[in-house]
């Protein structure tokens, strides 16, 4: 992708919208894959009362639309404003509670967690059934569109043509592995008894433009060395989160 490319598909443009101002990309298409569109505001002639509290709007009693799942509350069950980055808004906005919650949960994978993915780790990387590994770094593009796969060779993936993923650790009897799919419901990474279980690699099913069948390819952090192994750890557990993320993208 040459750089007037990618500085295309990473311009950004604030608009506002009746929820708030969002700093949203220029081209739709380049949004982020773990973005969520912002909800239809129930309609004021269809919630004569709040739909938590059954409280009744009325001149003193105020009704507001979390800016989350867009339902209608009083000010006392949608008074907290909390940042949502997953709809690119600039300022914390009202939410309700149930979706406060959601939303401060969120914040360590934005917060944090994307940065590992944005800085990348060090694993051996082999593709499809090939017994041969390569050494790579593997991080997620700038516009969190893609994961990159660069050493001797290099290698792009499409974050939504992810199908599965096969989170492989250390610490359990032989077979038993924590096995998470776009199709089911995506839990916490199991831990062993004692504590003992530790992300080892992934496994990804992706499929391809213009091409048949299913790919995959396998990332197994190496021996650690200055701290790779740890920072390997860490890129598999934020990708963890990541693939929940995007399941709910998907189910939006």
């Amino acid at each position: 992708m040459s750089s007037e490319v990618a500085a295309r598909c990473d311009a950004k443009k604030l608009v506002r919208s009746p929820s708030g101002l969002r700093m949203v990309p220029e081209h739709r298409a380049f949004g982020s894959p773990f973005g969520l569109e912002e909800p239809q505001w129930v309609p004021d002639k269809e919630c004569p009362r709040c739909m938590q509290c059954d409280a009744k709007f009325d001149f003193l009693t105020r009704k507001h639309h979390c800016r989350r799942c867009g339902k209608c509350f009083c000010d006392k069950c949608c008074g907290q404003k909390v940042a949502l980055p997953r709809m690119c808004f600039v300022d914390p906005v009202r939410q309700c509670a149930a979706c406060a919650l959601v939303s401060r949960k969120e914040a360590e994978f934005f917060d944090k967690q994307l940065r590992v993915l944005l800085s990348g780790a060090t694993f051996l990387v082999s593709f499809g059934n090939s017994e041969k590994s390569e050494t790579m770094v593997c991080r997620l593009s700038s516009n969190q569109r893609y994961l990159l796969l660069d050493g001797a060779s290099h290698h792009e993936i499409e974050v939504t043509h992810i199908l599965a993923v096969q989170v492989l650790t250390e610490g359990f009897p032989a077979g038993d592995k924590d096995t998470h799919t776009y199709t089911s419901l995506l839990g916490s990474p199991p831990a062993s008894e004692g504590g003992a279980a530790r992300a080892t690699g992934m496994s990804l099913q992706y499929s391809t433009p213009g091409a048949e069948g299913v790919a995959q390819l396998k990332l197994t952090a190496g021996e650690d060395a200055h701290g790779s192994r740890r920072q390997a750890t860490a890129w598999l557990a934020a990708m963890h989160k990541a693939a929940k993320l995007l399941h709910e993208s998907r189910d939006q």
